[in-house]
C-alpha cells in the first residue's frame, strides 16, 4: 500500500439545483458530501427575511428512503425508539437510530406514507389504504450509514429504495403558507405540523410535509429532481419567497434550539443526555425491544453524567464549537453549536454541561480566544418556534 495520498481526492458530488444557485448568485462551499449554497444576499438578510416572510432551502443532500414489506413498522420499532407502529397515515414523527451503546447514529423524521387506494366502480372495490410504507428523511452527511445499518439490521423481507432522483426543498417561515396556497390552491388548508400529503401538481409529483428545521411554521418538498428547478422558479415568483442558504439554516436552527447531527449529538451521545427523551415514548421506553434500550435505560434511570443546554453569553463575542466551560477553574462542560443570534442581537450557543450545572439560570464561564467570558444557563428554545398547531 503506497502512503502518497496524492491521488485521494473526495469526490464532491452537485446538487440537481446547483446550476439554479448559482445563477442566483449563491456563494457555494462543500457541506455533507456536496456543493451547498452556504448565501446568497447575506446570512443575517436571509436569516431575518425567513422570520419575517418564506425562505427557500435546498436540503436535497439529505437522504430520503421509502421502506415497505410486511411487518415494516415493527421491523422499524426495533431500531427506532419511537412509537412507529401507532402513527397514523399521513402523520410524521422525529425519532433517532441508536447503536447497541446507546449512541445516537442519526437523527430523523419517519412518515406514515401508506398510500390510499380509491375506490374502484367497476371492480365494486371501496377505498382503503394500501400496503404500509414509511418514509425516512435522515441526515446527509451520514445517509450511507444509515442505509448500511437498516439494510443489516432489517428483515430480508422489507425492501428500502434510496429515493435518490428526487430533490428536497425546505419552504420556511411565517408566510410559507400563503405562498404555497397562492401557487397550489387548498393543498395544505387542513395541514398541520407533522402531517404530510401526497400531491400532483401537474405533471409534479409531490409529497409535501409541513414541519422544518428552522422553529418556522414551513414545508419540506419532495419532488422529483428533474422538476425542481421549476418548482423553485414558480414558488420563489411568489413575492414572500426568496433562496436561502445554509448560513441562515444554522442560524435559524441554534435560535430554536434544535441539535445538528455530527456537532450536538454523535455516536458519543445519549438521547437522554442529548435532552431528547420525548423521542422515547413512555411505552416504549417500559416495552424496549429496540437496539440500545439497555444501555439508553440505564442513563435514564441513574440519570445523565452530563446534559445538552442552552447558554446566553454576555458582550457580543459568540462561542463555537469546541469552547470549554467552567464553573472557576473546573471545567464542567464543552460548546457545540455557537453563534450570533440576529433575532435577539445576543451571541448564544448550546452544549454539554455538567448535571449538576444545568439548571437555568446557572452562571458560568465559556473561554473565547483565551478570555473567560460570563454566560448563563437558559431554557430552550432561545426564539420561540411558531408550527402551525391547528385552531
Amino acid at each position: 500500500m503506497s502512503d502518497d495520498n496524492d491521488d485521494i481526492v473526495q469526490e464532491i458530488e452537485k446538487l440537481p439545483l446547483d446550476a439554479w444557485h448559482r445563477g442566483k448568485g449563491a456563494r457555494m462551499v462543500p457541506f455533507a458530501g456536496y456543493e451547498m449554497p452556504i448565501q446568497f444576499d447575506g446570512i443575517v438578510a436571509e436569516h431575518e427575511w425567513t422570520r419575517t416572510q418564506a425562505g427557500l432551502f435546498d436540503v436535497s443532500h439529505m437522504g430520503q428512503l421509502m421502506l415497505t414489506g410486511e411487518n415494516v413498522a415493527e421491523e422499524l420499532e426495533k431500531l427506532l425508539p419511537g412509537a412507529i407502529a401507532s402513527l397514523k397515515p399521513g402523520k410524521v414523527r422525529y425519532s433517532l437510530l441508536i447503536d447497541e451503546n446507546g449512541g445516537i447514529i442519526d437523527d430523523l423524521m419517519v412518515t406514515n406514507a401508506t398510500p390510499w387506494i380509491e375506490a374502484d366502480e367497476e371492480t365494486g372495490t371501496e377505498g382503503h389504504w394500501g400496503d404500509p410504507a414509511y418514509y425516512l428523511v435522515v441526515n446527509g452527511a451520514t445517509k450511507w450509514d444509515d442505509i448500511a445499518h437498516l439494510r443489516e439490521h432489517l428483515p430480508d423481507e422489507i425492501t428500502l429504495t434510496h429515493l435518490d432522483e428526487q430533490a428536497l426543498i425546505a419552504l420556511q417561515g411565517p408566510n410559507a403558507a400563503t405562498a404555497l396556497n397562492r401557487v397550489m390552491r387548498n393543498v395544505i388548508d387542513d395541514m398541520v405540523f407533522m402531517e404530510s400529503v401526497t400531491y400532483d401538481f401537474g405533471e409534479w409529483p409531490l409529497r409535501i410535509t409541513r414541519a422544518g428545521y428552522t422553529g418556522e411554521d414551513g414545508f419540506e418538498i419532495s419532488v422529483p429532481a428533474e422538476f425542481a428547478e421549476s418548482l423553485c422558479d414558480r414558488l420563489c415568483a411568489e413575492i414572500e419567497v426568496r433562496p436561502v442558504g445554509l448560513g441562515a439554516r444554522d442560524s435559524l436552527r441554534l435560535e430554536a434550539g434544535l441539535p445538528l447531527y455530527g456537532h450536538d449529538i454523535t455516536t458519543e451521545t445519549d438521547p437522554v443526555s442529548a435532552d431528547l427523551v420525548f423521542a422515547l415514548t413512555k411505552k416504549r421506553r417500559e416495552e424496549g425491544g429496540w437496539m440500545g434500550h439497555e444501555a439508553v435505560m440505564k442513563v435514564f434511570n441513574e440519570g445523565p453524567a452530563e446534559k445538552r443546554v442552552g447558554l446566553s453569553l454576555e458582550g457580543r463575542l459568540p462561542a463555537r464549537e469546541g469552547a470549554l466551560v467552567f464553573d472557576g477553574d473546573k471545567q464542567i462542560g464543552r460548546i457545540t453549536s455557537g453563534g450570533f443570534s440576529p433575532t435577539l442581537c445576543a451571541p448564544i450557543a448550546m452544549g454539554y454541561l455538567a448535571q449538576s450545572h444545568t439548571e437555568p439560570g446557572t452562571e458560568v464561564e465559556i473561554e473565547v480566544r483565551n478570555k473567560r467570558l460570563p454566560a448563563k444557563v437558559v431554557p430552550m428554545p432561545f426564539v420561540p418556534h411558531r408550527y402551525h398547531r391547528g385552531n
